[in-house]
């Protein structure tokens, strides 16, 4: 692994760094961009029942953590259910389909970028054999960060979809989840 301003994470890592020292560990804010949105069941460190990660989100967001999940495709069944479920406020979702880029930025202070989908096998919390191989960088480096949130915010915003010429595949720029 190395040192300094990054460190490489590899395969079953994913769920160590990203999830349990990244994501359950945000304090204010929460960005993931991921183009795969899945069920994803969360193992606890205690080995307690795994809670999945829309109950994340919501235990997160009680405690006042704004997060922005913007994915590429559409959320499978399990995740629709449970967003159907509760989603609270806090919790912003949006589509592009075009999207294809992995990053999940904590706190505006910690970053993930690579290869991993926000889903069991992309961050390793599906069983061994079963998770991708997955390669990324973890760093603070705040200007690789500012950067990456700079192009998050882009096309958060909408501001990359005037210039779009997938409109076919996107009718409505920015899709919400359809819940109903």
């Amino acid at each position: 692994m190395l040192r300094g301003q990054a460190e490489l994470v590899f395969d079953a890592d994913h769920l160590d760094r990203v999830v349990r020292e990244g994501i359950l560990k945000a304090r204010t804010s929460l960005d993931i961009a991921t183009a795969d949105f899945k069920a994803m069941l969360v193992p606890t460190a205690s080995g307690r029942r795994a809670k999945s990660i829309i109950d994340v989100f919501c235990h997160l967001a009680g405690k006042g953590v704004e997060i922005r999940l913007l994915h590429g495709g559409i959320p499978s069944r399990a995740v629709l259910q449970g967003l159907r479920r509760q989603l609270p406020g806090g919790v912003m979702i949006r589509r592009c389909p075009r999207l294809h880029a992995k990053a999940v930025i904590i706190d505006c202070g910690s970053m993930y970028l690579g290869s991993a989908n926000l889903t069991g096998a992309g961050l390793g919390a599906k069983g061994r054999g079963k998770r991708n191989f997955e390669i990324g960088v973890w760093t603070h480096a705040s200007a690789l960060i500012d950067a990456v949130l700079e192009h998050f915010n882009a096309l958060w915003e909408g501001r990359l979809c005037q210039s779009c010429r997938r409109h076919e595949v996107c009718p409505v720029p920015l899709e919400e989840p359809r819940l109903g």
